[in-house]
């Protein structure tokens, strides 16, 4: 099973040598790191991420800045992507447990064994590709990702579900599972956070939340974003990751970047947040 890419030219360019081209232009934007990754380290500390999922020209420039930190701390076996579910499809929390997924950049192999084995030991988890056929907010990580030139494996996951409990059921079965399996493992969190408000309002809005996660507290994260009216997509997904990576040794959360999608068109009256976060 190849699931085709649903979004390559329209979130990102759908020619291979455009798309890089894209690709190192979020690196030296003027709201991105200012670098390009070089040589790919080995430390491997870093347990998860957070990255937006809009189109390049948007928040490229922001995810670019967690992707030069997994490039210089180094690339693991597996990659985990949550996403929320924009599309309505598929069961409340959805995987694929065999095949690969095809970009512009090439194929991503789905790592079967971590997939299938989340599945077995989490019931509410359901091997389930309807759910991935049309989400683009999986989709638009691969690309930096394949460009860093490593050889991961991918388990997609997709949140319909995304209450506090079963964030945190799923974030502790992740990190367990990826233990027995002695799976070196990143997870990687993909939301955008207040969607189309004035510049100041999503600011303030949005600092608030970005408090809770760089305190790696994911309750208070969800009751701000409830006390706020935050119209954040992926709450669930950066939950289960600040669960899981705690659970995998995190011990800090820094927050890489933060900016808007006014800050790329230069229209500032009605913005989407985006930000990058490491764990």
């Amino acid at each position: 099973m190849i699931r085709k890419p649903a979004v390559a030219g329209y979130f990102y360019e759908s020619d291979e040598d455009a798309l890089k081209n894209r690709i190192k232009w979020c690196y030296t934007h003027k709201v991105g790191p200012g670098r390009i990754p070089g040589d790919i380290g080995n430390k491997r500390s870093i347990k998860g991420l957070i990255a937006p999922h809009a189109g390049y020209q948007y928040s490229g420039p922001v995810a670019a800045h967690s992707y030069l930190e997994l490039a210089e701390d180094g690339m693991p076996e597996t990659v985990v992507i949550l996403c929320p579910n924009h599309t309505g499809m598929g069961s409340g929390l959805s995987t694929m447990t065999e095949g690969s997924w095809l970009t512009p950049l090439g194929e991503v192999e789905i790592d079967s064994q971590l997939a299938r084995q989340l599945v077995e030991n989490y019931p509410l988890l359901d091997d389930d590709p309807s759910a991935h056929a049309r989400e683009h907010s999986c989709e638009v990580q691969l690309p930096f990702l394949q460009e860093l030139g490593a050889n991961f494996k991918l388990v997609p996951i997709c949140m319909m579900m995304q209450d506090l409990e079963t964030s945190r059921e799923l974030g502790l079965v992740i990190a367990e599972t990826a233990a027995k399996l002695e799976r070196d493992m990143v997870i990687i969190a993909s939301t955008d956070f207040t969607h189309q408000m004035p510049q100041e309002v999503a600011k303030a809005q949005d600092a608030k939340v970005l408090d809770a996660i760089a305190s790696l507290d994911e309750e208070k994260m969800i009751n701000r974003i409830i006390e706020y009216n935050v119209t954040m997509c992926g709450y669930g997904p950066v939950a289960t990751t600040m669960v899981a990576s705690k659970a995998m040794g995190a011990n800090n959360a820094h927050i890489l970047k933060y900016a808007t999608s006014g800050d790329a068109s230069g229209d500032y009256t009605s913005v989407v947040g985006y930000g990058s976060a490491v764990f």
